[in-house]
């Protein structure tokens, strides 16, 4: 068995998705979208280390919420990749979990969860897979596992397994805010009054946080209006984002967390104070984005 590292960390980063247009729906039953989606710095832990036999532990805030046996995403994404690497080329391990991400939340936990272990479990056991193999491990875990493992700005299309990383984005400051109602989506995607919709916009060049405010405008979460009539309090939610100065505020994924987009960190941490003073029983972080990564030089 090959050498591996002592140990290593992963961010499991929650994903929102600023925009998101249910464009289709394929035969099997699947929905194609198209979306622009973030991450944030707030989000789950991951840590991989060495272990008499493979062991998974939770803890964090949603620690309860969550499987803690074989139906754990980030387990299946061990077993899927010690499937691909070969059981001689992956010893037992250790995954340690911290649970911050509520669950059910549209924001992606899960998926983030599972693309962390992978990204985490190919570097501590060494394993040489390229990355539409390893995005092929996860798209069998689920459509949002491909983009979470770029965890980065992009466009997703297809059933999420289509990802294309977006130039020039910048990091936003954001306020993410759920009233602790859990939907199911595939509840949501039922309720849909209409699958065919167009496709998004072309994105702004060099976009800013007012350029992305006005495109935002532009653009629609087609899943926003069925989650409100299944979680009213997404609504609610809505107007808080609304009342505390966000230049945006949209429910992300199939709900039921809302994002507002603010204009610098301070101004989200101020809206974040005023709504989790008002809503003490709502989940509320202020957090920003992470910026497309500096396209590299050719040599």
């Amino acid at each position: 068995m090959p050498e591996t590292v002592a140990a290593v960390a992963e961010a499991a980063r929650a994903k929102i998705n600023l925009a998101l247009h249910v464009t289709g729906r394929r035969s099997d039953g699947y929905h194609l979208i198209e979306s622009l989606s973030v991450f944030t710095a707030f989000g789950d832990q991951i840590a991989i280390g060495p272990a008499p036999r493979d062991l998974f532990t939770v803890s964090g805030a949603f620690a309860q919420e969550i499987p803690s046996g074989p139906d754990n995403l980030a387990v299946r994404a061990r077993d899927g990749l010690r499937k691909a690497a070969g059981v001689a080329a992956a010893g037992p391990v250790l995954i340690f979990l911290e649970k911050n991400i509520p669950t059910s939340s549209g924001v992606g936990g899960g998926s983030s969860d599972a693309a962390a272990v992978l990204r985490g479990l190919v570097r501590y056991w060494k394993v040489d897979i390229e990355a539409d193999a390893l995005a092929r491990i996860g798209l069998a875990l689920g459509a949002d596992v491909p983009m979470c493992l770029h965890a980065r700005p992009l466009v997703a299309r297809g059933i999420g397994e289509i990802v294309e990383p977006v130039e020039k984005f910048p990091s936003l400051a954001l306020v993410l805010v759920n009233p602790r109602v859990a939907i199911g989506t595939p509840q949501v995607f039922a309720a849909l009054a209409r699958r065919e919709n167009p496709p998004l916009p072309p994105l702004p060049k060099n976009p800013d946080t007012a350029a992305l405010a006005g495109w935002l405008a532009a653009t629609r979460n087609d899943l926003m209006a069925p989650a409100k009539n299944l979680a009213p309090t997404i609504g609610d939610a809505l107007e808080a984002l609304d009342g505390t100065g966000a230049a945006f505020a949209r429910m992300s994924g199939s709900g039921a967390t809302c994002f507002g987009l603010f204009k610098d960190r301070a101004c989200a941490e101020q809206g974040a104070q005023a709504i989790s003073a008002a809503h003490p029983g709502w989940f509320v972080v202020a957090t920003e984005t992470t910026a497309s990564a500096p396209r590299q030089k050719e040599h």
